[in-house]
């Protein structure tokens, strides 16, 4: 047993391994000041709800309270270790600020009531639109953090009820691109790879994926791997010195939104040199021609001028992926985030077709999530997609969804796709959208161009809904505000990046009034008196477990099958990967092994769209293409970005996430030692860049565009020339003063621009155009983490510690001295 900060140390121990052996087991626990494990009053299994790699943890309980957490070392995707947000998130359960009563906006102000003055008003008014417009005046915007259970039930009630096709997730904003680009390649959502291709890759690529800080459990298990014997090579492609690029074979450092041009250049090399699987290509693939004219068009001196990247840097590193004998890829914002996020995404999936390496250990893709239950969402119907990876232009598959319902098919709208969360914020803007509810998610911080998202949410004529813990940035602005349970205090299941299922049980009670979100739609449905074509309800269940037997049946015959999974048998066996069923018992650890795709016809998810406009392809014209259901190659130009840096905003700004915070700090503020490794926002440039304007660590600088300002103090990075970064999770809450705005913003996105990518919809936030001055020199340096992305260039700053509150017990299986090599 050792003992670690967590904070100084993130990724904790090194259990060193080889290719082809288990992952070790380290387990990581940490309890409330004075609390030891003998004193806990029982422990209750759960995962992460603050990031998608779905760490497992039991969840420590002690007179009616949760004082710790501890990772479980028999699951598949930890072995027992947990990241700082895991190890000190729980803390913001017992915040002092939870919503614990709802609450109404009565003359202006929002005051407490009870749950049926509440829910009657939002019953009320929605019963009001439907008879006035129709479903088309009601939206519904989730999150990707409530359980698969809710997400289903939501969805049921939406589209089988109400009959909106305003439904989707801030998953939008974070992932959207994985499923767009999955759908587009292989025609259907879910990940090809699984996590433990890390035990047997020779390769490993991360493209736009800081996941050092997005899922640092992950992280250390490619640690682990470059500690032992035979480690592989990685390859890294991020504007920014992330601990992944430090620790990389080769580092690609491309201009902001060029990633098509640097994949269209590695792609040229991969064919010029015939680093292919003709077999493989031939058998399986379709479109193979067209990648092979486009990519001719991407020498490596073409890419380099595009991409700012030195030519020999692109052979490099197609020479390492074109050796590769087992390759793992993994996708995340640095390319979702972009002006052609689903085209840079597809071209990922194209490196491995072109290479053949699906489906065995050691080879495939995780287009990353962000979200712990980002999987979930687009799996049960909650964001723009059908229950079930149903495609909503077949109908074939709604009159399946509506005979599961017993609902009529024309009931299902499937007039066009679902409307995603852009466009529900354009039809807010005018007019048509004019009740909103939106649960778990704080778009008046998330959102882009903040100016604009705050005016459109705070429009008398539009009536808001805001289902969360605490008086977001968002709440604030709500008509209704209803207070949830959280992690920790309901019971559901949700589902990681690698499709692993987890249950998540209640553990204690929620604070005050506040009720699970299933409780909450449940109830919403049983006042709207929603029914099925026989005048039964429609929602049928009415608890967790219920609720998961119903999506199981949702899910039979379908890429996610559920149906072979049950309550129990996640309890005895803990993480289980689907499709699980009577076929696959167990689980399935990878799909697409010998090239069996889910591309057919009558059963994809979707026949795709045009990667540069984004228009749907017709059913036919899919057929013609795609006949058999083999994968298929999309070929795509590179197009500059909307916005390109000019004299008066002469830097690219790009915003992301840190190691330490969760998107808007709305739980990982209210945890000490998170908020105490990053207090406040900054902003990074280079060190050329900051002498060549005289300016120094720790000054405030104005980072403008033609949307807005932010102030922040500067950190000196290892960021390529050019480049500004700000952290987006930094909304208007501060954790002494509550609810600030004050004289000059603070959050990323009142910088960001209102455009998304064509085909996956997902907004763009990592190309805007940039201008950067100093308002006050401060021999201060900048309070960004020294540990992570942020690391400042000079040696001389204080590190990044959290003390004797962020240690964590690491219990190893065996001796450390057994595993050096």
């Amino acid at each position: 047993m050792g003992r670690k900060d967590r904070i100084a140390e993130p990724w904790g121990t090194r259990t060193p391994y080889g290719p082809g052996e288990t992952w070790p087991v380290r387990v990581d626990t940490h309890l409330a000041d004075g609390v030891t494990p003998d004193e806990v009053d029982r422990w209750v299994r759960s995962a992460s709800l603050l990031h998608s790699n779905g760490d497992a943890m039991d969840i420590a309980v002690k007179d009616g309270r949760i004082v710790g957490v501890r990772g479980r070392a028999d699951d598949r995707v930890n072995h027992g270790r947990l990241g700082p947000k895991d190890l000190f998130g729980w803390q913001a359960n017992a915040s002092a600020d939870r919503l614990t009563r709802p609450l109404i906006r009565q003359d202006g102000r929002l005051v407490a009531c009870d749950w049926d003055t509440a829910m009657s008003r939002i019953t009320g008014r929605t019963q009001e639109l439907l008879d006035e417009q129709g479903p088309s005046a009601i939206g519904f915007y989730t999150t990707g953090q409530l359980f698969a259970e809710e997400y289903y039930t939501l969805g049921v009630i939406a589209r089988g009820g109400i009959g909106t096709n305003h439904v989707d997730g801030n998953t939008r904003l974070c992932t959207a691109t994985a499923a767009a680009a999955l759908k587009e390649s292989f025609g259907c959502d879910g990940q090809p790879g699984s996590y433990t291709d890390i035990d047997h890759a020779d390769v490993i690529a991360l493209f736009g994926h800081n996941m050092a800080e997005t899922q640092s459990v992950l992280w250390s298990r490619i640690l682990d791997r470059l500690a032992g014997p035979r480690p592989p090579a990685v390859i890294c492609v991020d504007p920014r010195m992330t601990p992944v690029a430090r620790a990389a074979t080769v580092h690609l450092a491309p201009l902001p939104g060029t990633n098509v041009a640097l994949m269209n250049g590695l792609l040229h090399e991969i064919l010029a040199n015939g680093w292919i699987d003709r077999d493989y290509i031939d058998a399986h693939v379709v479109g193979f021609e067209e990648l092979s004219r486009r990519v001719g068009e991407y020498p490596p001196e073409r890419t380099a001028e595009i991409c700012g990247v030195p030519a020999a840097q692109i052979r490099e590193a197609a020479r390492v992926l074109g050796g590769a004998r087992r390759l793992l890829s993994t996708v995340l914002q640095g390319f979702y985030q972009s002006h052609q996020a689903t085209a840079a995404a597809v071209q990922v999936n194209n490196l491995h077709l072109v290479r053949g390496m699906l489906g065995e250990p050691g080879c495939g893709v995780l287009q990353m999530n962000g979200q712990p239950t980002a999987q979930n969402t687009r799996e049960c119907g909650a964001d723009g997609d059908l229950p079930g990876f149903r495609n909503w232009a077949n109908d074939a598959h709604v009159e399946e969804l509506a005979r599961l319902w017993n609902v009529d098919p024309l009931q299902i709208p499937h007039y066009g796709p679902p409307t995603h969360a852009m466009q529900m914020m354009r039809y807010v803007e005018d007019g048509s959208i004019r009740m909103l509810w939106v649960s778990g998610t704080n778009p008046a911080v998330s959102l882009p161009e903040l100016r604009r998202t705050r005016a459109l949410l705070s429009q008398d004529r539009l009536f808001l809904v805001v289902q969360d813990i605490f008086l977001t940035e968002t709440a604030q602005l709500a008509d209704v505000v209803l207070p949830a349970a959280t992690w920790g205090e309901k019971t559901g299941t949700f589902t990681n990046a690698d499709r692993t299922v987890h249950l998540s049980e209640k553990a204690v009670e929620p604070p005050g009034e506040a009720r699970p979100d299933l409780d909450i739609f449940l109830d919403y449905a049983r006042r709207l008196d929603l029914c099925d074509k026989d005048g039964e309800p429609l929602v049928k269940w009415d608890d967790p477990e219920s609720a998961f037997e119903a999506w199981k049946e949702c899910s039979r015959g379908r890429p996610c099958d559920y149906t072979g999974i049950t309550y129990a048998k996640l309890r005895e066996r803990g993480g289980i990967q689907w499709p699980c069923d009577d076929e696959h018992p167990d689980g399935t650890e990878r799909l697409y092994t010998g090239g069996a795709f889910l591309s057919d016809p009558s059963y994809c998810e979707s026949y795709g769209r045009d990667l540069i406009t984004g228009a749907p392809l017709e059913p036919a014209e899919y057929r013609a293409m795609n006949p058999s259901g083999k994968a298929v190659v999309k070929a795509a130009a590179y197009v500059p970005p909307h916005e390109k840096p000019s004299r008066d905003h002469p830097f690219a700004l790009t915003t992301g996430r840190t190691l330490f915070h969760f998107h808007t700090r709305t739980k990982t503020a209210r945890a000490p030692q998170l908020q105490a490794a990053a207090p406040e926002v900054w902003v990074e440039c280079s060190a050329r860049d900051a002498a060549a304007r005289e300016l120094a660590e720790g000054d405030l600088v104005e980072v403008t565009t033609p949307r807005g300002s932010v102030r922040a103090r500067l950190r000196v990075s290892g960021i390529r020339d050019g480049v500004l970064f700000l952290p987006f999770h930094y909304g208007y809450w501060d954790t002494d003063t509550g609810y600030e705005p004050g004289d000059h913003g603070r959050a990323a996105n009142e910088l960001t621009l209102t455009d998304w990518d064509p085909a996956s919809k997902q907004p763009i936030f990592k190309t805007a155009a940039a201008a950067l001055r100093r308002v006050e020199a401060d021999p201060r340096p900048s309070a960004a983490p020294t540990n992570t992305a942020s690391a400042p260039v000079t040696g001389d700053l204080a590190p990044t510690r959290g003390g004797p509150d962020a240690q964590a017990d690491e219990e190893l299986t065996r001796p450390l001295e057994a595993d050096a090599r």
